[in-house]
């Protein structure tokens, strides 16, 4: 007390200065333990350990403490995101990839290095993992599993946005899970890659999940029929005439 006293009477700009940063870092204290039992659950899901997951939290806290929170939209995708990856490279590192085959597309958290190389790697890995989701999930299966396992959605929010049931969401996402690993690639264009990775990036370092939100519902949604002229009606009605032609002729007049 008598520390501040002294500070107020001879430094009342430092103490302005750090009355806000107390202020700050209480809301964000706030901001965490609103989410954190949600978190450890999450933790828990990929270490399967109680000790490790707790451990993982609190590394989780010490990344919100120092992010730069002012740009991060959504405290919750934010702190889920973060302690995902952490948990996942925890995981990597423990030799127990085979504990959450599902998270193996993941990326490392985009906090976790600073080095230019590291940066480096983390591109290459978040690259790789988007393609990885584009190429082996459809798009209604993409939707369900990202928001729910990267961002923490609720199904029932997850099936709100999609036009479905919760258990139809639940659904989705584990069979995601099964086809990760093992599905066949599929062709992806530049441009859909580019669109999708600029989105998740967005939304995994700044919150930001309105625009991949829009963008996997829009990937998801059922594409309507290409309408087709009168005159397109026409000419096939006439193609598949004539190509049936033959077999009546033979039908009427065997040999």
């Amino acid at each position: 007390m008598t520390g501040a006293i002294g500070c107020d009477a001879q430094f009342p700009g430092d103490c302005d200065e750090s009355g806000s940063r107390a202020r700050d870092l209480e809301s964000a204290a706030g901001s965490f333990l609103e989410v954190r039992p949600r978190l450890f659950v999450l933790a828990y899901r990929v270490l399967r350990d109680a000790a490790r997951a707790e451990d993982i939290v609190q590394d989780a806290w010490l990344r919100w403490q120092y992010a730069d929170r002012a740009n991060v939209r959504d405290a919750r995708a934010f702190l889920s995101a973060t302690t995902i990856r952490l948990a996942i490279n925890d995981s990597q590192s423990a030799r127990c990839r085979h504990e959450y085959p599902s998270g193996s597309w993941l990326p490392e958290s985009p906090e976790s290095a600073d080095g230019p190389e590291a940066r480096s790697e983390r591109g290459e890995a978040i690259r790789a993992a988007t393609l990885s989701l584009l190429a082996r999930l459809g798009a209604t299966e993409r939707a369900a599993y990202v928001l729910r396992e990267v961002f923490d959605y609720p199904y029932e929010r997850i099936a709100e946005l999609l036009g479905t049931s919760p258990a139809n969401c639940r659904q989705l996402v584990r069979r995601a899970r099964q086809r990760i690993p093992t599905a066949r690639r599929r062709p992806v264009s530049a441009r859909a890659h580019q669109r999708f990775l600029a989105a998740f990036v967005a939304a995994a370092r700044q919150g930001n999940l309105s625009h991949l939100e829009a963008l996997l519902v829009s990937d998801a949604a059922p594409r309507p029929r290409e309408r087709t002229s009168p005159d397109d009606e026409w000419l096939g009605a006439a193609t598949t005439a004539a190509r049936t032609a033959p077999s009546r002729a033979l039908r009427r007049h065997p040999r």
